[in-house]
């Protein structure tokens, strides 16, 4: 099992400091994860800019869920999943979808379905799709914009589950109560 050091605002590099500080004021915590990108002050703060980015996309608190939690389900993050199924809980996400997409069964909005399918479509073959997949997802509804969002919350996506699964970071508290593993 391989670990990585979860640094504090006392002990993280002098340029990560302030993004932790940061941290603490939005979660009232250190996300552990933010506690190991603070190691690399860049990755920390590239991994803070695409999460603040993604959410100002065109997707709904709705959406966000979906795209997040399809690549976390898809890499199989130990760390996101739980840590996204709080995320959505505090954004008043119906509970029916946030288990859907943990236990990797249809959305009930074809809609939403659209965009898991284009998420990990995205996700599985590294961005190669056919016009086939982009017209299937535009019917849904979805443009050419949601296709670079998607990507976008994918680049957010790689920084933290590649982390974890490097990093073995524990789960936070808060999020322990709703456990995952593929």
């Amino acid at each position: 099992m391989t670990t990585l050091k979860i640094n504090t605002i006392e002990n993280a590099p002098e340029d990560s400091k302030p993004l932790l500080e940061n941290s603490q004021k939005s979660f009232g915590m250190i996300p552990g994860l933010h506690g190991v990108l603070a190691s690399a002050p860049k990755t920390l703060e590239a991994y803070q800019t695409l999460h603040e980015l993604f959410t100002q996309t065109s997707f709904n608190e709705e959406e966000l869920t979906v795209v997040w939690q399809a690549i976390n389900v898809e890499h199989a993050c130990h760390y996101c999943v739980p840590a996204h199924t709080g995320i959505a809980k505090m954004m008043k996400v119906d509970d029916a979808i946030t288990e859907a997409l943990r236990n990797e069964t249809p959305l009930e909005s074809s809609k939403l379905e659209a965009l898991r399918t284009m998420t990990l479509t995205i996700t599985r073959n590294r961005g190669q799709v056919t016009q086939e997949d982009l017209d299937t997802f535009y019917a849904a509804g979805y443009g050419e914009q949601q296709v670079l969002e998607i990507i976008l919350g994918l680049s957010q996506k790689v920084i933290s589950n590649y982390t974890n699964h490097i990093a073995n970071t524990p789960v936070d508290e808060p999020f322990k109560k709703f456990a995952w593993s593929k």
